[in-house]
């Protein structure tokens, strides 16, 4: 049976790439999950492993080819390596010959070659999620030696949204650390090797032998095919890739190496990926060495960076704007003390706050759509659906997961939703395809008693809504002064498509609807 070997999925907006190398050649044995090439897009490196175990086909692309997503790559024949196998201990025919004649007394001569023959299991980066590109790697939970069973948690990665659990593949003894805590990683490195069947005393120098060729290679030079666009880009800047310190798998030079080299430049340079970029800062006055003593100075969690880089952002691209309104929370209030009990016992969740805002929400932004929308270049995409982002507070920093379709639930269905999300979001178990998408956002400064904010965008929304503190206030209500439970509620907006006009027209709609609920069902 043929298995084709096909280009996976690149990325959000990512089409196609270059094949840099082959790690395989046809007539090649292959296993399952080894490393068959390398595809080379604008913004990342890809690894295509073998689906099957047999033998190498067909190369179809050869190196340098651009292919498309599920574009053909290779074929293999499956089953075919089990019939090859054999003939690899023939090289020793003496040596050969006497395991098959004492297979039935000596039974543990099979393992003992394997062991000669290395065999070893990489761990590498799993996917990170749609435009996550790398990755931090926080904590080890095994040291080299440390036996492993398959599946078992290996490491923790921090990402720039979410923590991902890197678990074994296989089960063994970890021989080699790649990346060490605090190490930067892309989508599909390598992070260890486990040694299968091989005694912890074994592995280490086991493992020391390839790292050492793969220095002696880095070194010399040799055998090290680099990436083909990056040859093409160091060819026409007429530097020599020797002097150039590749990034890629045993210091190939990848295509952002070739970017980066200026002539002149030396093989010294940093190999590492350039850093992620930092938010802008004040250079910190002098401190005495009494006030130094008593600091303590604690990196930012990738996590933490991210979220300030984005908010700069957002504040330095989009003419973000403020209107802000009050709502008498009594029809609310009133309408859930009456159905609380009745709704919880139906639909096991209970009856809170958020539903009433997400379902306004949706009835404004029919009206208002430019508030749902978003700009692309010089295009403004309007989006028949409401994906409501709702912001969840954690340990870790705050985290936006999406509540998708929510124009088309029901107030139990947005309720299990959301309670679902937030505790993902508290125990860090948020996928990446979770929180991406969202079209418009609901952020609760209330919970934590803020009584006025101006929320900031969550870049490339054009809309969030602020909600807030629920404070007993004097009000004038038919010419007598009456305290009602009264809410600040904020929109902030991206100017470049909203106006002030549907601005003001959304946030007194969501007023509306949450002062008379039942203008909700009458979709008035």
């Amino acid at each position: 049976m043929m298995a084709e070997i096909r280009v996976p999925t690149l990325g959000e907006s990512v089409t196609e790439a270059t094949v840099a190398t082959w790690f395989k050649k046809p007539g090649d044995a292959v296993a399952v999950d080894e490393m068959l090439c390398e595809l080379e897009t604008d913004k990342v490196t890809v690894e295509v492993p073998s689906s099957v175990s047999g033998t190498l086909e067909e190369i179809v692309a050869n190196e340098g080819d651009t292919v498309g997503v599920d574009a053909l790559l290779a074929t293999v024949a499956e089953g075919a390596s089990n019939g090859e196998a054999k003939p690899a201990p023939k090289a020793d025919d003496a040596s050969a010959a006497a395991p098959e004649a004492e297979t039935e007394a000596e039974p543990e001569a099979a393992p003992a070659a394997d062991e000669d023959s290395g065999t070893s299991v990489d761990v590498m980066v799993p996917a990170l999620g749609e435009s996550v590109t790398e990755a931090t790697v926080a904590t080890w939970f095994k040291k080299v030696g440390d036996a492993v069973e398959a599946d078992e948690m290996l490491c923790e990665l921090e990402t720039d949204k979410v923590s991902v659990e890197v678990p074994a593949p296989a089960a063994g003894y970890l021989a080699e650390i790649v990346a060490q805590d605090g190490a930067t990683v892309e989508a599909g490195g390598k992070l260890a090797v486990i040694s299968a069947g091989a005694a912890p005393g074994e592995s280490a120098p086991k493992s020391s032998q390839p790292a050492a060729a793969s220095q002696q290679a880095r070194a010399s030079g040799k055998d090290i095919e680099h990436a083909p666009s990056a040859r093409k880009i160091l060819e026409e800047k007429g530097l020599d890739p020797s002097q150039v310190q590749g990034t890629g798998k045993d210091g190939r030079v990848m295509k952002e190496d070739a970017l980066r080299a200026q002539p002149g430049q030396k093989a010294e340079a940093p190999a590492s990926a350039p850093p992620a970029p930092q938010p802008a800062q004040v250079p910190r006055g002098p401190v005495s060495a009494d006030d130094a003593a008593r600091e303590e100075r604690v990196r930012m969690t990738r996590l933490r960076q991210t979220i300030a880089r984005r908010l700069k952002d957002a504040q330095n691209t989009a003419a973000m704007l403020t209107t802000y309104n009050e709502v008498d929370m009594t029809g609310v209030m009133e309408l859930r003390n009456e159905y609380k009990d009745l709704f919880q016992k139906k639909h096991g969740v209970k009856l809170g706050f958020m539903s009433f805002f997400t379902k306004a929400c949706c009835h404004a932004l029919k009206e208002v759509p430019e508030v749902n929308a978003e700009i692309d270049g010089t295009d403004v995409v309007y989006k028949n659906y409401v994906h409501m982002g709702i912001a969840v507070g954690t340990p870790s920093g705050l985290v936006v997961p999406v509540v998708r379709d929510a124009d088309r639930m029901g107030f139990a269905d947005i309720e299990k939703r959301i309670n679902e999300l937030g505790a993902k979001a508290r125990d860090g178990k948020l996928s990446m395809a979770e929180m991406q998408g969202g079209s418009f956002t609901i952020s609760n400064g209330g919970v934590y008693g803020s009584l006025m904010s101006s929320p900031i965008l969550n870049p490339p929304q054009s809309g969030i809504l602020g909600m807030h503190k629920i404070q007993d206030r004097p009000m004038v209500v038919g010419g007598q002064i009456v305290i009602r439970p009264m809410m600040y509620l904020a929109l902030s907006y991206d100017h470049r498509v909203v106006d002030g006009k549907g601005a003001v027209t959304f946030l007194v709609r969501v007023k509306e609807a949450l002062e008379d609920p039942r203008r909700l069902l009458m979709d008035l």
